[in-house]
């Protein structure tokens, strides 16, 4: 399956995405509402991307991006990043762990370092942190008085 195809399947499953093809791979944006369906629909495709092999966040001080890196392990060639633009106020997104079980761990991982919370996610709490913990250590905007990191 090329890029082409992979863009067209994509523009007819969330017609709203954008491609950007600079890098080693396609990378699409999405809008936080249509990521939910377009997940199913990649997971349940003629070449499925049955693997979330990468979840993570990045925080650009004016909002957070979630990133997912989705793979196929019919044809381990074929790699995709998935972006989406969150509110830095109000971090929310639609879990994908019933679509990919890596997920589970991953979005439990965001949730507690960038305060994104996955919408309908049946065990969001911390990991490593205690429960007392005020903030998000990974997020710019936080301040540790002890240590005095600011970026």
């Amino acid at each position: 399956m090329t890029n082409e195809a992979i863009k067209e399947f994509i523009t007819s499953a969330a017609p709203t995405a954008s491609f950007d093809e600079t890098g080693e791979w396609l990378n699409i944006s999405v809008e936080p509402g249509s990521w939910k369906d377009l997940a199913h629909k990649l997971r349940n495709a003629e070449l499925p991307f049955d693997y979330l092999f990468c979840l993570t966040c990045v925080d650009w001080k004016t909002h957070l991006t979630v990133v997912y890196h989705l793979s196929s392990s019919k044809n381990r060639q074929i790699n995709i990043v998935v972006k989406s633009k969150l509110d830095a106020a109000k971090p929310e997104i639609e879990t994908v762990c019933d679509i990919w079980r890596t997920a589970e761990f991953l979005e439990r991982e965001v949730f507690e370092l960038f305060g994104v919370v996955f919408l309908n996610h049946p065990d969001l709490r911390r990991l490593i942190l205690t429960d007392d913990f005020e903030g998000f250590p990974l997020r710019k905007d936080f301040e540790d008085p002890i240590n005095m990191i600011k970026l």
